[in-house]
């Protein structure tokens, strides 16, 4: 049976976070040939190789696994410390998280806010698309995904749909597509994108006209100034139908087409090995989720 030491599993993680073995070797108090000696040590037991020689050094998929573990040990010691001594709880566990944008600010910061109390959370901001990287890495405990499948060392459940619509503003309506939606008013009128990993106005494109348009493109990184670009005119774009009701009510936007929409499954992936904190958190978001379809 492979046994990981735990100095070993932690060095590993180290060297992740500070970016190399003399940085790693800082924050452990230790010299840089201990902090080689012990990962020659786990490669021994590992059977393999588990970075990868660059600058900074990266993970390879043996490594991955290791961190994994490493953070894991780091919660359930939180968990434990938590329980012997809850009087010298210094501000409760730790947890990083990986959130899209749009679920964060259209429904999830909620559930957040309601597990806030004993625990620090950090937030990374990233595409559901692309978050499992982070989570695969062993840099978050959990992420918001467009996939089911579950990574290694993780569990993934179900949220719901969040549904988007194509929009824009009455004036940008008037401007380009008198026409009527169409691929030639589509291929002219400008869209805006969130960043150059969105992919959902172009998804839209291809269902809608089953061909490759290439309009022109604006790239608002922030989804409050993303929503506010399309109001005032810049462009259309896809937005949460649950951030647009009372725009598309007020007639502040409206729909490129009535039955148009893109729908993104989304799901909850973490660590299997979990902690008492890390439930919690998930157990706020899933209540968080049921706004979604």
């Amino acid at each position: 049976m492979m046994e990981i030491a735990p100095e070993q599993a932690r060095t590993l993680a180290a060297i992740l976070t500070h970016g190399s073995f003399d940085a790693a070797a800082a924050h452990l108090s230790v010299t840089p040939s201990a902090i080689s000696q012990r990962i020659r040590a786990l490669e021994s037991a590992v059977g393999r190789p588990v970075l990868t020689r660059a600058r900074p050094p990266g993970l390879t998929e043996a490594g991955q696994a290791v961190v994994r573990f490493a953070r894991q040990l780091e919660l359930l010691s939180a968990d434990l410390a938590e329980e012997l001594q809850p009087e010298e709880a210094g501000g409760g566990t730790r947890l990083t998280l990986v959130i899209n944008s749009d679920s964060l600010h259209t429904w999830a910061l909620a559930g957040l806010a309601a597990a806030s109390s004993n625990i620090q959370l950090e937030i990374l901001r990233e595409d559901q698309e692309h978050s499992l990287d982070l989570l695969r890495a062993g840099a978050a405990a959990a992420a918001i995904t467009e996939t089911a499948k579950p990574v290694p060392g993780c569990s993934s459940i179900r949220l719901g749909v969040m549904r988007y619509l194509p929009v824009c503003a009455p004036d940008f309506t008037a401007r380009w597509f008198q026409a009527g939606v169409a691929a030639a008013t589509l291929a002219a009128a400008p869209v805006v994108l969130f960043d150059r990993k969105d992919d959902l106005q172009d998804r839209w494109l291809r269902r809608f006209r089953r061909a490759s348009l290439q309009p022109p493109r604006h790239y608002v990184p922030a989804s409050q100034e993303f929503g506010d670009a399309i109001r005032w005119g810049m462009g259309w774009g896809m937005m949460p139908e649950l951030e647009i009701g009372e725009d598309l009510a007020n007639g502040t936007l409206e729909r490129l087409s009535p039955r148009a929409q893109v729908d993104v499954s989304l799901y909850w992936q973490q660590w299997r090995r979990g902690s008492a904190a890390l439930t919690e958190v998930a157990e706020a978001v899933r209540a968080a989720a049921r706004v979604l379809r």
